[in-house]
């Protein structure tokens, strides 16, 4: 295929984690990258060096504080104007930290909508034209807890369910030209930093299919959304093994 037509593809917080394994899953089918990080520059150095030996000249490093609401443009346009074309955008980047009830703050508050709310709803007001043009999708990557609550983590519940509901206005606002959905892992990668076989034994066993999930499971649902469910729009794709059961 040749370069200016290969599709491309922007994503948020590509560096590491889930971010890392959607950008090979993408790079594999054929799209051109680019690829947004905050601080994790050596990691995302290395997923470079290891995409451009696949295929040269098919990634785009962005950096960028997502908080910042003055670079969100930059972000698109820089991809756009590299690679001639936007295609689709995914918004994986996401804060994720407890909020206990009575410790709440409004720093608090202000960091997690802006990282899992309004940068998504930036970006994607951003990237429509572009996306308008490629005829292309978005992606938000949402939660299973936009849906019900997590204890202690209130805030981020809110957060992400102000993604899920943009989802859906995007989706009404930008179609018929530009599909917008959502995916929403959940007994997925555990918090870094907290590695607890207890708990995760027991999350498996709330879990319909028993078992903890992987990035490739999400990476997966989102190829899906972005290449072939061209009848998909406005929808949350859940990819839990079931959690969201509790059964």
């Amino acid at each position: 295929m040749a370069e200016d037509t290969r599709p491309v593809a922007l994503i948020t917080g590509a560096a590491r984690r889930v971010g890392a394994v959607i950008a090979r899953t993408l790079h594999a089918a054929g799209y051109d990258l680019a690829l947004h990080y905050r601080r994790s520059r050596d990691e995302l150095d290395a997923l470079v060096a290891e995409l451009e030996s696949a295929r040269a000249r098919s990634t785009l490093v962005l950096q960028a504080d997502l908080a910042d609401v003055d670079r969100l443009p930059g972000l698109v346009d820089a991809a756009a104007a590299h690679f001639g074309r936007l295609d689709a955008l995914v918004n994986n980047a996401s804060a994720f930290y407890p909020t206990p009830l009575g410790t709440i703050t409004a720093q608090q508050w202000d960091a997690l909508f802006a990282a899992n709310a309004r940068a998504p709803l930036l970006l994607a007001q951003v990237a429509a034209p572009h996306l308008k043009a490629a005829r292309g999708c978005i992606v938000n990557i949402t939660d299973i807890y936009a849906e019900r609550p997590l204890r202690g983590h209130a805030v981020y519940c809110m957060s992400k369910a102000a993604l899920r509901m943009a989802t859906f206005a995007l989706a009404q606002e930008l179609g018929p030209e530009v599909r917008v959905n959502a995916v929403a892992p959940g007994n997925m990668l555990p918090p870094e930093g907290s590695p607890d076989a207890a708990r995760q034994l027991a999350l498996n066993e709330q879990t319909a299919l028993k078992r903890q999930g992987t990035p490739v499971d999400v990476a997966g649902t989102v190829l899906w959304l972005i290449r072939d469910a061209s009848y998909v729009t406005g929808q949350t794709i859940r990819v839990d093994g079931g959690r969201i059961l509790g059964v």
